[in-house]
């Protein structure tokens, strides 16, 4: 038989009961009121104020719960920004990748990963301009500094040209490459694709070993120089035809040879055009005398 101080038998307390009676106006809750977060609040003093929620904020929260974000179009700035919102580690991973480039790796799935961006393209674009505007004005003087009688002017046009070659490459070459790539996957219908933010990430990154490159062709060595841009040839292309190669090798043999030619001979073309161009010696064409000139000190005058 149970005990009747048994501390586990449930018991009734009274002292509800007397605070109830003691204070008549006291507000009691239901547990099985459906409203009782209502009725709490309003008993407590506090209405919501349906006026200072943000209708921004809960425009988002409705797009994010229903997995639907808008994207902004592509003239906007918002469509670019992402492209810019990049970790520092991650652009220095970007670019040991593209200045070591591992053989049979893949840059846009090894270090890409769907994610390219505009950011590390955009400042290595830019170093190589003013790297190749003061280098070539620096290799210049240089040039001239053993010549006392002459006086050496910078050429700050240089910056111009340099500007106009790199960004035209980095941008209309992947505009090319993306349309023909496009072209031919609907006729071959190729796994492969890539976006052309994909392509100009790609060649943007591709340019960041002709900066040191550049630099070294500041010394007066002709065997130096192109020793350098032979080396810089050899990575740059590298990391090019091991990431297009995929998208083409499904394509017709004279299409692969026609499109792989074509990447590796513009790269070629602008390594040696901005060697030719920035670090020539303006002066040999100037102290060289032109043939009319020559003519006229080769004849005598005639006396009568």
């Amino acid at each position: 038989m149970a005990s009747t101080n048994d501390p586990f038998q449930f018991q009734e307390f009274e002292e509800a009961g007397n605070l109830l009676e003691a204070n008549r106006d006291a507000t009691t809750i239901s547990i099985e009121d459906d409203d009782m977060p209502e009725r709490q609040r309003k008993a407590a003093g506090f209405t919501p104020d349906v006026d200072d929620e943000d209708p921004h904020t809960s425009d988002d929260n409705t797009e994010l719960l229903s997995g639907q974000k808008k994207s902004a179009p592509f003239w906007t700035f918002e469509y670019y920004q992402r492209f810019f919102d990049i970790e520092t580690h991650h652009v220095k991973e970007r670019i040991i990748g593209s200045m070591l480039p591992w053989p049979g790796k893949n840059f846009i799935h090894v270090h890409l990963r769907r994610s390219p961006d505009l950011y590390g393209p955009f400042w290595i674009c830019t170093t190589l301009v003013f790297a190749l505007a003061i280098s070539g004005n620096f290799s210049n003087f240089l040039l001239n500094s053993d010549k006392p009688n002459q006086k050496y002017s910078p050429q700050f046009g240089k910056v111009t040209i340099a500007a106009t070659a790199i960004f035209s490459y980095a941008w209309f070459v992947p505009l090319a490459l993306w349309g023909c790539l496009l072209w031919r996957n609907n006729k071959i219908m190729n796994s492969v694709s890539y976006s052309f933010i994909e392509i100009v990430c790609v060649y943007g990154y591709s340019l960041a070993i002709y900066i040191p490159a550049v630099v070294l062709w500041i010394l007066p060595f002709e065997w130096l120089r192109w020793c350098s841009i032979v080396m810089a040839l050899c990575l740059s292309g590298s990391v090019l035809v091991m990431t297009f190669w995929p998208a083409v090798r499904e394509d017709y043999p004279k299409v692969i040879a026609a499109i792989m030619s074509a990447i590796v001979l513009l790269n070629v073309l602008l390594a040696v055009g901005c060697k030719a161009y920035f670090f020539s010696n303006p002066e040999e064409a100037a102290l060289s005398p032109a043939p009319s000139a020559a003519l006229e000190l080769t004849k005598a005058p005639s006396a009568t």
